[in-house]
């Protein structure tokens, strides 16, 4: 019937948002795809409106993503712990001492006018925190470049261990996650602009924390899945740009790799 044919599409749905297609085992709720914007967007709120903690709030952050990097990387290959957490340390340090260090330096440049400094401050926390996340992918999935993913044909077959299509898988997801902040960073600013002038909120100074943690809400659901879907999961790409030993055991023009997310 076709109730039951929506059950089924609805259960599987539900299962790629849950279960990690490489291991089959059940992602960790606040490090799903699905659980970016309910346990992510705390953080970013909170970012905005107490900037004193910024340091530990891009520890924070940058610990949440480097957990959801992990969690929905290419995990055809084992990961030992010890990996991990060079990694982990490695992606975080790196990610807060850039966001971090990139502040401070607009912030002592005495050189620069105060309407020039106070402009580029505005422009520099998108930057910083695009340039954060590469490093934060590039170091959580460091293995997949040393280690190469699995391609598949057709049918689903193993044709081998790709490094070539591991950079690719990297670099694409590298890539969404400087797409994903933009409209954070963007939108709600001017959203809020608009909203502080509403009567109802300047006799309510108390209500701009909850606003403006909907309209971040609003703008991260927005972003994910705009970014997220640059590229799909199970990505494709010619044999003729893999590896030699990978093109002469198929005859595949085309053969696919779990991207990760």
């Amino acid at each position: 019937s076709t109730l039951f044919v929506s059950e089924l599409w609805e259960a599987q749905k539900v299962t790629q948002a849950i279960i990690h297609p490489d291991t089959g085992e059940k992602i960790f709720m606040p490090f799903r795809m699905s659980g970016y914007v309910p346990f992510g967007t705390p953080i970013n709120v909170f970012f905005f409106f107490f900037f004193l903690f910024f340091f530990s709030f891009q520890w924070l952050n940058q610990s949440h993503n480097a957990c959801v990097n992990y969690s929905n990387r290419n995990a055809t290959k084992p990961t030992p712990t010890s990996t991990f957490l060079q990694g982990y340390f490695g992606a975080v340090t790196s990610a807060v001492s850039l966001a971090v260090g990139l502040n401070v330096l607009i912030q002592k440049a005495n050189r620069l006018s105060p309407a020039t400094r106070m402009i580029i401050q505005r422009l520099i926390p998108f930057p910083a925190v695009a340039s954060a996340n590469i490093c934060n992918v590039g170091l959580m999935r460091h293995n997949e470049l040393s280690e190469g993913v699995n391609v598949l044909d057709e049918n689903g077959n193993i044709l081998g261990s790709s490094k070539i299509a591991a950079k690719h898988a990297i670099m694409e997801t590298a890539f969404t996650r400087v797409v994903l902040p933009m409209p954070i960073f963007v939108l709600p600013p001017i959203i809020m602009s608009y909203l502080e002038k509403l009567p109802l909120l300047q006799m309510n100074r108390r209500l701009l924390l909850p606003i403006h943690s909907l309209v971040c809400l609003a703008t991260f659901s927005l972003s994910l899945p705009l970014a997220i879907s640059l590229f799909p999961q199970m990505s494709q790409i010619e044999v003729s740009q893999l590896e030699p030993e990978i093109a002469m055991a198929t005859d595949c023009k085309v053969v696919t790799y779990n991207k990760g997310l």
